[in-house]
């Protein structure tokens, strides 16, 4: 599914309020501005309200006292952070959005005891990409938050992907364990790990997709690849979700497919009561709406 037919579908969902947290930056305000004119839901801004004002001013002044926004003024990121959160907490939002605020700062708000979103589950990053060199897209999981996730943790990672791809309309979607090699190797954990959440899946302890590892990459993407080495299966050189087997791979993984594969990118935190984009400061106002986009189509 290509970001595109993600936009449709978000703009298609029901009614939804975003709450921004630290909503003073450009690209955030840029982002809003593309989904309203979208009709991709309201927005609750928090943050310095005098700096917001003065960049829509500057730059969206047709966004200066639009009916679908409403700043909220706070003194810190921290408090933007908190009142953000508590808007989802309460209801009154249903996405969570992380604007010019650093990532510890928002998940921190996130997992207050009092007003946060926590569930109890592993929060995980899921950021879907729009690889052109094999022309469709695929999720990555997870780059961004747990370290060294332990089988467990790994069973939920992959059950938080799977959610998000039910959302954007993958009924079945496949799952990739990935490892260096497709054979187990008791001497290699993510084989070991694989195999185990492989067997999980037939035995119906997750639901709602088909895993099959250990696989390499180029096995899980290419059924070429899967081909010349006899592997066979509903995942093998198909694979919808990648799930790594720990940071650093599934952070170079991600960089590799922005900056050598020039793809497309959104992704979202899942595990919490409502999803949370969570975009770099960094990252352009496209990929904040793709982020966005997606965030919407997982709130139902």
């Amino acid at each position: 599914m290509t970001f595109k037919e993600i936009l449709a579908k978000a703009e298609a969902a029901a009614d939804v309020t975003v709450a921004v947290a630290s909503a003073e930056d450009h690209e955030v305000l840029k982002a809003v501005d593309m989904a309203l004119s979208m009709n991709l839901g309201r927005f609750i801004l928090t943050g310095d309200e005098m700096k917001i004002n003065e960049l829509i001013a500057s730059h969206f002044p047709h966004l200066l006292e639009h009916a679908d926004i409403v700043i909220r003024n706070a003194d810190s990121s921290a408090s933007a952070a908190l009142s953000a959160v508590k808007a989802v907490s309460d209801g009154e939002a249903s996405v969570l959005m992380k604007g010019h605020i650093d990532t510890a700062s928002l998940l921190k708000a996130v997992l207050n005891k009092e007003v946060g979103l926590r569930t109890g589950n592993v929060l995980s990053h899921v950021a879907l990409f729009e690889v052109p060199a094999i022309g469709r897209s695929i999720f990555v999981t997870d780059a961004a938050m747990n370290v060294a996730p332990d089988l467990q943790q790994k069973k939920q990672i992959l059950e938080n992907a799977v959610k998000v791809a039910h959302g954007i309309g993958l009924s079945n979607p496949a799952v990739a364990p990935l490892a260096a090699v497709e054979v187990v190797n008791p001497a290699m954990q993510a084989t070991l790990d694989a195999a185990a959440l492989t067997q999980m899946n037939r035995r119906g302890q997750i639901k709602g997709c088909q895993v099959d590892g250990p696989l390499a990459l180029d096995n899980a993407v290419s059924k070429e690849a899967a081909g010349h080495k006899g592997i066979e299966g509903p995942v093998a050189g198909q694979a919808d979700i990648l799930l790594v087997p720990n940071i650093e791979s599934g952070n170079i993984l991600y960089k590799s497919l922005m900056y050598f594969g020039q793809s497309k990118v959104g992704a979202v935190i899942a595990g919490a009561k409502a999803p949370v984009v969570l975009t770099s400061r960094a990252d352009t106002a496209d990929s904040k709406l793709h982020s966005l986009a997606l965030a919407i189509c997982t709130t139902h």
